[in-house]
C-alpha cells in the first residue's frame, strides 16, 4: 500500500510539473521598449544620414533611438511594452522582419521614411505622444526582427534597434 501511495505521489507531482510546464508556455514574453530623442533639434531631414539600418554610420553619434530591454527572447506570444521617452516630440514604434543578408529595409528617400508594406511591417504602436506608452502583441517565430520609428527622418537619424528570436 505504502509503494502504491508513493507511485500515486510521483505521479501526481509529475502531472502538475507538465501543467505547470503547459501553462508556462502559453504565457506572453514582455519586451520593454523605449523610443528617446537629445531633444527637439535631434532631427535631421537629410536622405544621406549615416545612421539608417544597414548603413555605416556611427551609432554612438546618433541622436534618436529604439532602446529594447532584451536583444533576444524566445520564439512564441510577445508583448512590446512601448514608451515615447521624449519631452517633445511624437514617435512610434513599427516591427518588422529581417531576412538573412538583408542589408537595409527599402527606403523613400524623398518622404525620409521606410516604405512599411515593403518592408512587411507585423505591427505598430502608432504615434505616440511624449510620455505616452502603447503596446504591440504579436507572436514571432525565430529570426532577427527590427524595431523602428517611421516619423519621417527618424529612422535614418538612428531610430532602429535589432533583436533576435531564438
Amino acid at each position: 500500500m505504502k509503494r502504491f501511495r508513493r507511485t500515486l505521489t510521483v505521479l501526481a507531482a509529475g502531472l502538475s510539473l507538465t501543467a505547470s510546464c503547459a501553462a508556462f508556455a502559453g504565457q506572453t514574453s514582455s519586451i520593454n521598449v523605449t523610443l528617446w530623442d537629445k531633444g527637439p533639434d535631434s532631427v535631421t531631414l537629410d536622405d544621406g544620414h549615416p545612421n539608417g539600418y544597414g548603413s555605416n554610420g556611427d551609432m554612438a553619434m546618433a541622436m534618436l533611438g529604439v532602446k529594447a530591454d532584451v536583444t533576444s527572447v524566445p520564439a512564441g506570444t510577445l508583448t512590446f511594452e512601448v514608451t515615447n521617452a521624449s519631452k517633445d516630440t511624437v514617435h512610434e514604434m513599427l516591427l518588422s522582419p529581417l531576412l538573412d543578408g538583408e542589408a537595409a529595409l527599402p527606403y523613400v528617400a524623398d518622404e525620409f521614411r521606410v516604405n512599411e508594406e515593403g518592408a512587411k511591417h507585423l505591427g505598430e504602436v502608432s504615434e505616440l505622444e511624449p510620455g505616452a506608452k502603447g503596446a504591440l502583441t504579436v507572436n514571432l517565430t525565430p529570426g532577427k526582427y527590427i524595431l523602428y520609428c517611421n516619423i519621417p527622418a527618424h529612422f535614418m537619424d538612428g531610430m532602429w534597434s535589432v533583436i533576435t528570436v531564438n
